[in-house]
């Protein structure tokens, strides 16, 4: 590879800019980082927690700097697969919160995780590997 990779940031075409920022702020816990404008209607935003990155951004301008996405679905295929700590305090404190599409268990890889959709039907997997005998 010629370039060393640095970070993957998901940037996510959302319905309603504001009503992602309050399921990320609000249910999951990210902070708002910047949103563009300063105030509502916004067509940009990022959310963060930790090291986790999130562009959130309004069909119009999305659609304009890639006119490829015209007339595609929003949420598609793509799962966000985000590293947690206690997956079982997560799943708890999400139940009810969140439409949960995948249930929390525990995989043949040695994950245990879950999946749930975001309000433009992007899914999220929360996920914790096992942890290493003693």
């Amino acid at each position: 590879m010629p370039h060393e990779l640095k970070s993957l940031t998901p940037n996510l075409i959302v319905s309603d800019v504001e009503r992602s920022i309050r399921f990320y702020r609000d249910v999951l816990g990210f902070a708002v980082g910047l949103t563009v404008p300063d105030g509502a209607p916004y067509v940009f935003a990022i959310v963060q927690s930790g090291p986790v990155q999130i562009f959130l951004n309004a069909p119009g301008p999305a659609i304009e700097e890639y006119p490829a996405f015209k007339d595609r679905p929003l949420g598609g295929t793509l799962t966000l697969f985000i590293d947690v700590v206690d997956i079982t305090r997560s799943h708890a404190e999400l139940h009810g919160k969140v439409k949960i599409v995948m249930p929390l268990d525990h995989k043949w890889y040695g994950v245990t995780e879950f999946a749930f959709e975001d309000p433009d039907g992007y899914l999220i997997t929360f996920a914790e590997a096992d942890q290493p005998a003693s």
